[in-house]
């Protein structure tokens, strides 16, 4: 080709998308500032729109270059990377101290011992039972560390199929969600609980009401029941799930119209009082066999009281057989703002004081307790115990696990690793045979780790921790022992 030739298309395209990029300029400006909406655009058009960008684009920014590494909310960056690290079996050891500020009200320290308990007189964490002697199928429980409720939908197919061989493989369980029983809870061998939500999704007849039928044949593929009130990331309301992400097939798991926003009332129906509560927990347990237990956020002391002393006036049978207490920092799936930033009590009070209600009423031994509120890491999950929980539940860590950066667009369908979207190209991103093995790592590593700490406490497995173990930071130079801050009650005689 002659360069004059070449040179001339070259001119010529130059031109051409020279005209494109000032009638796009001159299209934006007449749009601008015409339009009534927007001040800062309507004075200054064009550049007015950088402003937009960069406050949209601003959480990014900042993730990456302005953040100290404990600074982000809700998880920073230390303890994402801390997750990523033990996800990869690559975790555990640093060099040159710690970035924990152990000035920091609220700060975790845990009281070493002077002599710590030798190897060969360490013990693994004894397994659990829940339900035992109260229902046909008891619950043996291996892990103290297990996975959180993600309905299928909130998260993907293949984020569902990765948590469920990697539950099996590390002997955990795994929490459906509200969202129902999916062939993809199912990947793996592992140890499912069934959660009811208010809506009944997957287990509800065709009038939306709980279907007996469909309890009894869930049953044979589960390890347990909850039945789901509220959750810390909307206590009051029921859970959204957006038209864009009910596909055709999770309209049919939730028996529920495709492509239509999948809104669950924000209480069950049957469900209205302490006794009604007791009654569907009695109903469903004699019904399946299985143990059936409660998730709830806590508010105040009203209902956990209610709770107890109505189960001590109608007997031990009608006990819940566990008790998952959410955190008011509990969020994973879509939420409005204002639940999320100010309804219910965060998981450090409401933790020791629902376990201070069940120690009084002479319920503990009877009512297994399962921590959950951002707590993803060894060391949170290690403060829970000392509080008195018997098992940890995390979802946001597992997400971590699974490849989630916070892109904060989990309600967008646009998920970029793939964890919370369906759709395909982004999913391709999520290698389940890859993702399992982290969720394995990560369950094995923060349980080994748990237990490393309660070795340095001079105990022999983290079972036998209590609150005397673990101090808090109430300002800087000063803390004060769990069980100082939150004493233990006596028993009712």
């Amino acid at each position: 080709m002659p360069t004059s030739l070449f040179n001339l298309i070259i001119y010529g395209f130059g031109t051409i998308l020279g005209l494109i990029v000032v009638g796009t300029v001159v299209t934006f400006f007449i749009r601008d500032v015409t339009q009534k909406e927007h001040t800062i655009l309507r004075n200054y058009p064009i550049i007015g729109r950088l402003r937009y960008f960069f406050e949209t684009q601003g959480k990014y920014f900042r993730q990456y270059f302005f953040a100290s590494d404990r600074d982000e909310m809700p998880f920073n960056r230390a303890t994402r990377g801390w997750i990523y690290k033990n996800a990869k079996n690559k975790g555990g050891i640093v060099g040159f101290g710690s970035s924990y500020d152990l000035r920091e009200p609220g700060a975790f320290i845990f009281v070493s011992a002077a002599f710590p308990i030798l190897e060969e007189d360490q013990l693994p964490a004894p397994i659990l039972s829940v339900g035992e002697g109260y229902c046909a199928h008891p619950f043996r429980v291996k892990s103290i560390f297990n996975i959180s409720g993600m309905s299928y939908g909130a998260i993907s197919a293949p984020a569902v199929r990765a948590l469920s061989l990697g539950a099996a493989k590390a002997g955990c369980w795994l929490n459906t969600g509200e969202g129902g029983l999916s062939p993809h809870h199912l990947a793996g061998d592992c140890d499912r609980i069934m959660q009811i939500g208010t809506a009944k999704y997957g287990i509800r007849d065709e009038l939306g009401g709980f279907s007996v039928a469909r309890a009894k044949e869930i049953a044979g593929q589960v390890k347990a029941f909850e039945i789901k009130l509220s959750q810390g990331a909307k206590p009051g309301k029921g859970g959204v799930l957006p038209a864009s992400k009910v596909s055709l097939e999770i309209a049919g798991i939730r028996g529920i119209a495709v492509f239509q926003d999948s809104i669950s009332p924000n209480r069950h129906y049957d469900i209205g009082s302490i006794d009604e509560l007791l009654d569907q927990i009695s109903f469903i347990r004699e019904l399946t066999g299985r143990p059936v237990g409660v998730k709830t956020a806590i508010g105040g002391w009203r209902f956990i009281n209610e709770l107890c002393d109505s189960i001590l006036r109608r007997g031990l049978d009608h006990a819940p057989d566990f008790l998952t207490i959410d955190g008011g920092e509990g969020g994973t799936g879509a939420a409005p703002q204002t639940l999320l930033d100010h309804a219910s009590l965060p998981i450090a009070e409401a933790l020791p004081r629902v376990i201070d209600a069940l120690i009084e009423s002479g319920l503990k031994q009877r009512i297994r307790v399962v921590a959950a509120g951002k707590l993803v890491t060894s060391a949170q999950g290690a403060w829970a115990l000392c509080a008195g929980a018997d098992f940890i539940n995390s979802a946001r860590g597992f997400m971590f696990a699974l490849g989630c950066i916070q892109a904060m667009r989990c309600h967008l369908n646009t998920c970029p690793t793939g964890v919370t979207t369906h759709d395909p190209r982004l999913q391709r991103g999520l290698v389940v045979e890859e993702k399992y093995l982290r969720v394995a790592n990560y369950v094995a590593n923060v349980n080994r780790e748990m237990d490393m700490i309660a070795h340095s406490c001079g105990l022999r497995h983290a079972r036998e921790f209590t609150r005397e173990h673990v101090r808090i930071v109430q300002t800087a130079g000063q803390s004060i022992a769990l069980n100082m801050l939150h004493p233990y009650p006596q028993t009712k005689a």
